[in-house]
């Protein structure tokens, strides 16, 4: 008698984390994949996913029926508003999107007894005290972190199986999107010549965008609850990262100039030191994230297919 296999729905499936827990969970023959998100697919050819389902989280009668249809065993919720100046600017939608559709999936999961493992971040932390383990006490000094922060008080408030994985400033490379990533950007303003300025008085732990699908994945397969903190292992400054990706690519780092946050008007404050402690996830899980300079080895080689 062939085994059952356990369903897990993805939302913003398009997105980067989104595409790398598509990429990851599609080879594992133990699980069945749906990935979902507003509009098309937009992965590879050939991945050959065809079950590609078209969600709007924000609309609670879609996210039932889309729960009655699929009857998903896990939903890896990875859709959100994440940058954080326009969080500030339209905090309407922003509320939309990072609250009631965290309360629109709490609800359907509490109806078909699905297990929830939420997205969330180091900005619901003040950064004064960085970096964090997963029982400090969040204070949120953006809107944005605000929002993560009520999502994560609807999850704990439910009565549901639920698993919060708090992540940090993730990179990598996915397919057919605009949005750049710390190292891509230094990388390119430095072999075009260019100075650049970046911050050497926050502190974060640069997560790899593979090290944090794995670690979602993980909580699958350990069918784990509470609250985890999947991040990188390395503390560092943007000046540190941006040093460390010229030493990786052999560029100038005369280019990089430190600077510090005083120099830079943002709409939305930033908390200054966070990054996490990872140790409760290296325990109960097994996760074991890379490096930050094996990370950028990660995304060098993904360049250099994507040249190809």
């Amino acid at each position: 008698m062939s085994k059952v296999k356990k369903k897990i729905l993805i939302t913003g499936a398009n997105g980067l984390l989104g595409q790398k827990l598509v990429d990851l969970i599609s080879k594992d023959e133990n699980y069945d994949l749906i990935p979902s998100g507003l509009g098309k697919s937009r992965f590879p050819t050939s991945w050959q996913i065809d079950n590609w389902v078209t969600l709007d989280i924000c609309k609670e009668d879609q996210v039932m029926d889309t729960f009655e249809k699929l009857r998903p065993d896990f939903v890896i919720h990875t859709a959100a508003m994440t940058k954080v100046d326009q969080c500030e600017d339209h905090k309407e939608k922003c509320r939309e999107l990072n609250i009631h559709a965290v309360q629109n999936l709490v609800d359907a999961c509490s109806k078909y007894k699905t297990h929830l493992i939420h997205l969330s971040t180091d900005f619901i932390f003040d950064g004064q005290n960085g970096p964090y383990h997963e029982d400090d006490k969040a204070n949120p000094v953006n809107f944005y972190g605000w929002t993560k922060l009520e999502a994560e008080n609807i999850i704990l408030k439910s009565s549901i199986d639920a698993a919060i994985v708090r992540t940090v400033l993730v990179y990598g490379i996915a397919n057919d999107m605009s949005r750049s990533n710390i190292i891509l950007w230094v990388k390119d303003s430095l072999e075009k010549g260019k100075h650049i300025q970046l911050v050497n008085d926050q502190v974060r732990t640069p997560t790899l965008a593979e090290d944090l699908a794995l670690g979602c994945f993980l909580i699958v397969k350990h069918n784990a609850k509470g609250v985890y903190n999947i991040s990188g292992k390395d503390v560092l400054t943007p000046y540190q990262m941006a040093l460390a990706t010229a030493d990786f690519f052999q560029l100038d780092k005369t280019l990089i100039l430190e600077s510090n946050s005083t120099k830079f008007q943002q709409k939305a404050k930033r908390p200054m030191k966070t990054g996490f402690f990872i140790d409760k996830a290296v325990k109960d899980l097994g996760y074991n994230p890379k490096s930050f300079m094996d990370g950028i080895g990660i995304l060098a080689k993904q360049i250099k297919l994507a040249d190809s």
